[in-house]
């Protein structure tokens, strides 16, 4: 018996990283997978997106735990998108009881001005799209589960000049997918239906190894590497962890929202962040 026997589960961004890994882990306890990615690169996202070989590996590895996985390509920032990838797979699959409103970019270096703006359609308007597009489908105990970061709950997220726009974009998305959640769970209490986010630290997937990313790191050197940026990224983290954590370590946190386990957790901004976060006090600002 697992967890999640007989539900479904809609996971968008979820051709590879963390979207890919949460797909496995909760099919590994009995969901099965609505999956959809944008499969296709975003102009101003300065690393590459995942593609439609990701989408079917996604598929393949869901099934392979001996679960129905659907897939389909889709934009969150297209809400008629959702919509029609929402009811292809309800119709396949018969329900929806969990939505993991995943799907994220970030846009770092001197980018144009409208890096700001890709990267709060994705990052929160997508978020907006998702929850929107499911909500018609869910009933009492259904979990919603938005991924945050850690740059939602620190100052000055958004100040760096190195950052860009995109950067700040993506500070400023993610600050409003925090309070999003915490209003969102407000609204849907009467209604039995749950809405947390997951706020990860440094976590090992492509948008962490980036050139944007390592130069944000280690802006003193011109063309910093993977090997340069680990000890940059470690010690932002007091718990003496790896330089980043594993999209699985974000999947267990996801599976324990997920499940019956959380049935009246609603509103939490659950760190997954090595104790990151500890030092801003803004992490207790989120009303």
């Amino acid at each position: 018996m697992g967890k999640l026997d007989g539900k479904v589960a809609f996971i968008t961004g979820a051709a590879r990283g963390q979207g890919r890994s949460h797909a496995l882990a909760l099919a590994a306890e009995g969901a099965d997978i609505i999956a959809v990615d944008i499969c296709a690169d975003i102009e101003t996202n300065t690393y590459a997106l995942a593609s439609s070989d990701d989408l079917e590996e996604t598929r393949r590895l869901v099934e392979k735990e001996d679960r129905r996985c659907v897939t389909s390509i889709a934009d969150v920032r297209d809400p008629g998108q959702l919509r029609q990838a929402l009811e292809q797979g309800v119709a396949e699959l018969g329900r929806l009881d969990i939505v993991l409103a995943n799907a994220g970019i970030c846009p770092l270096g001197q980018m144009p001005g409208n890096a700001f703006l890709d990267a709060v359609d994705v990052d929160l308007v997508g978020v907006i799209n998702t929850v929107s597009a499911a909500y018609p489908h869910l009933r009492a105990g259904a979990s919603i589960i938005a991924t945050g970061s850690t740059a939602a709950l620190m100052k000055g997220g958004s100040d760096s000049p190195a950052m860009g726009p995109g950067g700040a974009g993506y500070t400023h998305a993610k600050k409003g997918v925090a309070q999003f959640v915490h209003d969102a769970a407000k609204a849907l209490a009467p209604e039995s239906i749950r809405v947390n986010a997951v706020h990860p630290t440094n976590c090992n997937t492509d948008m962490l190894h980036s050139e944007g990313m390592y130069k944000i790191f280690r802006p003193d050197l011109e063309a910093p590497t993977r090997e340069d940026t680990v000890d940059a990224f470690a010690s932002t983290q007091p718990m003496p962890t790896t330089p980043w954590v594993e999209p699985e370590d974000i999947s267990k946190a996801v599976l324990f929202l997920a499940s019956d386990d959380a049935q009246f957790v609603t509103g939490l901004q659950m760190k997954v962040d090595a104790g990151q976060s500890l030092a801003h006090t803004h992490a207790y600002a989120i009303k």
